[in-house]
């Protein structure tokens, strides 16, 4: 069992290129509502975290034929995707509305907080997500592995060691591992 949920998503995605909409429905039935999750996070709207699964799912439909299972667990790549997605949208929106805030007087703009983040922040999430991306794919395939399913599925070190059936011994070693390339690859990038 242990790699078995990936693997049902590998061969979805896999059908999703070769123009399955049948395999397209099946991986957005499993996938959706975390997908969904981390772009609501990363939008903080309902609606427009709706729009930009449906923005993830057209860009999968394009897309899986760039998929490489080698480089990237699945829901690692589709995560990738929506948070992508997710910031475009943030972007968008962000430009609508600058157009009816050029005719507010300066000092007022200033006085006025907004709680969605700034496009300078936005775009710099962006960019340390292409660093982390180019990362992960430098790790050996085991590093990735187990470093991806530690923070995207938050699983602890012992769940992992049970999922992967590996002493819990090799899988911190792994984890510590991945983590320092991780670290000294993104430094590079700041």
């Amino acid at each position: 069992m242990s790699a078995q949920p990936d693997d049902e998503l590998i061969a979805l995605i896999e059908r999703v290129a070769l123009r399955d909409e049948a395999a397209l429905k099946a991986l957005y039935d499993r996938t959706s509502s975390k997908l969904y999750g981390l772009s609501l996070r990363v939008v903080g709207q309902h609606e427009w975290a709706e729009d930009a699964l449906q923005e993830t799912f057209l860009h999968i439909w394009r897309a899986a034929g760039d998929y490489h299972a080698s480089l990237s667990p699945p829901m690692a790549w589709l995560g990738l995707i929506v948070r992508s997605r997710s910031l475009d949208l943030l972007r968008r929106r962000r430009a609508e509305r600058t157009h009816l805030t050029d005719e507010i007087d300066d000092v007022m703009a200033d006085t006025m907080e907004g709680d969605s983040p700034n496009p300078m922040d936005v775009s710099l999430a962006s960019q340390q997500a292409w660093a982390l991306h180019q990362c992960l794919g430098k790790l050996e395939s085991k590093q990735r592995e187990v470093v991806s399913l530690a923070y995207l599925r938050d699983l602890s070190h012992s769940e992992l060691a049970e999922q992967l059936k590996l002493p819990l011994g090799t899988v911190k070693t792994w984890i510590r591992r991945g983590l320092e390339q991780l670290r000294t690859c993104m430094a590079r990038f700041a």
